[in-house]
């Protein structure tokens, strides 16, 4: 991807405050990443897909409690995989972090999950213990790409079930401009495919079906609508749009509103549309939080503008490294 002389790579760990940390059955084909802020953040909120399985998101609405959230959960396991943030408040917990409410401290906990039950194992899903797992690992502070974590499941190009999909995974990236540092950590679960956002090659997605290539989904798609229209329902095409979910933070030591973070999180969706087609189908749960704890002064433009194209290289990395 060509390099912006301005926008520098940096590794994720120079966000000072911020620890990530994965845990993974790889049997079950499924995992968790945790995303722990070592003085909370201010997080906001962008969802685009109309299917979210999601646990205390309204934390990032803009219109609700300015207070910090502890930690960001992302995992597989669909709905089921939500009981891991149970193991990330215990984790919290334990270490007297968490919003005073005079009788205890709870900590605030937002989480999103994919839906990945379609590849390993359906009846094993992210739990307590996965979560504090997670947490344990996170103290090491040392992120890896790849199928692991959240992204252990996923997979993309799934417009006619597994039996064409890809494999992709977790990504991640950050950059900084001057002062201003940004990172992006992604898990695509997409039913679309996966496009380079500069060149507009496709890296990853649906398959032929002789395995020799690919397929567009999107012409795919198109042509199920219409065999809809001209055939019986006994005769309609077998496919499976039900099983997506594109999942991510954008992370900054900038200094905004929780409500600006809510733009610079619908900015960096723009890296969806760049990189995936379809995208935020009614199928799809996609969403990206955005979360800051700096005091960097940045103008709000610009800031959504880099979330972006980190946010894009996260999602090349997630299926290059899967």
């Amino acid at each position: 991807m060509k390099e912006n002389k301005l926008m520098k790579e940096i590794s994720v760990t120079e966000l000072k405050g911020l620890r990530i940390g994965n845990a993974q059955n790889r049997e079950a084909k499924t995992g968790v990443t945790v995303l722990l802020f070592d003085n909370g953040a201010k997080v906001g909120v962008d969802i685009s897909g109309g299917g979210p399985a999601s646990r205390e998101t309204p934390l990032a609405l803009p219109l609700t409690a300015d207070n910090p959230v502890n930690g960001i959960v992302l995992s597989g396991g669909s709905a089921f995989g939500l009981a891991a943030s149970d193991g990330v408040m215990q984790y919290l917990e334990e270490r007297g972090i968490g919003y005073e409410t005079g009788y205890a401290k709870v900590p605030l906990v937002c989480q999103s999950c994919i839906y990945d039950l379609g590849i390993g194992r359906a009846d094993i899903r992210p739990d307590k213990a996965m979560g504090y797992e997670a947490c344990i690992n996170a103290e090491k502070n040392q992120p890896v790409c790849g199928s692991v974590g959240a992204g252990t499941g996923a997979t993309v190009g799934k417009l006619y079930g597994m039996g064409r999909a890809m494999k992709s995974g977790l990504g991640i990236y950050a950059a900084e401009v001057g002062k201003l540092k940004m990172a992006a950590i992604v898990v695509v679960n997409a039913v679309g495919d996966i496009f380079h956002p500069e060149t507009g090659e496709k890296v990853a997605g649906l398959c032929s079906e002789d395995g020799t290539g690919f397929a567009d989904s999107c012409s795919e798609l198109y042509k199920i609508s219409r065999q809809k229209d001209l055939f019986e329902q006994d005769k309609q095409p077998d496919i499976d749009i039900n099983s997506n979910t594109t999942i991510g933070a954008v992370i900054t030591n900038g200094r905004f509103s929780k409500a600006e973070m809510s733009k610079i999180a619908s900015m960096a969706r723009s890296a969806y549309s760049r990189c995936i087609n379809p995208v935020g189908t009614m199928a799809d749960g996609d969403t990206i939080y955005a979360a800051c704890f700096g005091e960097e002064e940045a103008d709000l433009n610009m800031a959504g503008t880099l979330a972006a194209q980190v946010m894009a290289r996260a999602i090349l990395k997630a299926v290059e490294l899967a």
